[in-house]
């Protein structure tokens, strides 16, 4: 067999080195290349301005804020979507970080679904280590807790305390090669890894996924859910981009990212979570048959991206009429003295109202469920009070905007039934009141 030349072989090494370089970034700083494939000519599609990380919620409405740039760029080498300025992880899952998936039924179905399916893919053993990144309070795993797995989860927040109280055994650290190895050591090998609207947030690609592989079985399988690329881009999602989004997956993305590591994807699921994800199994390289699934989706990605220049133009024009439609909508409302408030208070909405720049004068106050930890608090940024929503309830406001609207359906037949009867405005991906 012909051999490669030495120069060729060091020019290959050399680029892999790169690319894996551009796997591991420093917070505080801006990117300019993709942040899987290392490319340098990216393509600027929309300022969403200075905004305040998504889930700061405030305490006081004068506490001091801080806001960084939420700019969205797409790569065309690789189809990835990605933002260029990283926030320190610290200051984005803080201790007292706010968000609870345990409380949304529609989510914790959802959330499910995952164990479900996992077990119907994958041959599983009795008490099979499963390992959640970012458990949050372990929904997840209670899902594969019914189907006899050995459950771990993995969260830097106080909410891991509740996980534990609540039976899911729960470290309370950031995921990475050291925490990897005291997991191994102490616990074994796992047969599943999930990482759940975590694997588009973490800066240090390279020191996540070589700890997933240190604990992975040989036939172990990693399950990565994440927003999908162009399910944001079909449905205008600009609100689901904020700095603890680094990354907006598509499948040639994620494929190449394993690539760099030995891994290898071999079947892909589209599900309704957040508004349209991709959840996808990955194993070591050989240790499963690539399914159909796989090369069809790429396929009609590569026909979505064919004429990305023009899906990415009129996804920015959307963002900017639907800025336009809304706040001409509230102030048609506000000038004949209507209240308008907010239903729900999802990370998502901080850039939503943000970047149309809806103040406390225009919105009220956003409703949330009594089991919230955001309540009696402020939206960061717009500084928006967020109340329990039995207030709401109390007033029927003329008019209430839906602000987790990726789960309209479900959530406005238990507002109706609970007994809501304002108009209720769905913001995207076309505006509506029903």
């Amino acid at each position: 067999m012909k051999s490669i030349p030495q120069a060729q072989q060091e020019k290959f090494l050399k680029n892999i080195f790169m690319n894996k370089e551009s796997h591991n970034i420093k917070s505080g700083t801006t990117i300019k290349n993709c942040q899987v494939c290392g490319n340098k000519d990216l393509m600027k599609i929309i300022n969403l301005g200075d905004q305040p990380p998504c889930d700061s919620i405030l305490e006081k409405k004068n506490q001091k804020e801080f806001k960084y740039p939420l700019n969205f760029l797409f790569c065309k080498n690789c189809f990835l979507g990605q933002i260029d300025f990283v926030v320190s992880p610290k200051k984005l899952f803080f201790k007292k970080y706010p968000y609870r998936s345990g409380i949304t039924k529609t989510l914790v179905e959802k959330l499910y679904s995952t164990s479900e399916m996992a077990k119907k893919k994958i041959k599983i053993t009795s008490n099979s280590l499963c390992v959640d990144i970012g458990s949050n309070d372990g929904t997840l795993l209670k899902g594969f807790k019914r189907f006899n797995f050995k459950v771990l989860g993995i969260e830097p927040t106080n909410i891991a305390k509740i996980a534990n109280e609540d039976g899911i055994e729960t470290i309370q650290s950031f995921f990475d090669i050291k925490t990897a190895n005291k997991i191994y050591l102490t616990y074994g090998s796992a047969r599943i890894v999930t990482a759940t609207n975590v694997f588009a947030h973490v800066p240090d690609l390279s020191s996540l996924i070589e700890g997933i592989k240190i604990i992975l079985e040989k036939k172990g399988v990693f399950i990565s859910e994440s927003h999908y690329l162009v399910d944001l881009i079909k449905t205008v999602q600009y609100d689901s981009i904020y700095h603890e989004h680094l990354k907006y997956y598509s499948l040639h993305s994620l494929i190449k990212l394993f690539k760099y590591y030995d891994l290898e994807v071999f079947d892909v699921e589209f599900i309704k979570n957040y508004g349209g994800s991709i959840r996808v199994y990955t194993a070591s390289k050989g240790e499963y048959k690539i399914k159909k699934t796989v090369i069809e989706c790429l396929k009609v990605e590569k026909n979505f991206f064919d004429n990305s220049n023009k899906k990415l133009n009129d996804f920015r024009k959307n963002i900017v009429r639907n800025k336009k439609e809304i706040i001409k909508t509230i102030n048609q409302y506000k000038r004949k003295g209507k209240k308008v408030v907010g239903i729900g208070c999802p990370g998502r909405c901080s850039t939503f109202l943000n970047y149309c720049n809806i103040t406390s004068k225009m919105m009220t106050y956003i409703a949330e469920q009594s089991t919230s930890l955001k309540l009696d608090k402020f939206l960061p940024g717009m500084k928006i009070p967020i109340v329990n929503e039995k207030i709401m309830f109390d007033e029927q406001p003329d008019l209430a905007i839906i602000l987790s609207w990726h789960y309209q359906e479900e959530i406005i037949k238990i507002l109706r039934k609970k007994g809501l009867k304002s108009k209720i405005l769905i913001p995207l991906p076309e505006l509506k009141i029903v």
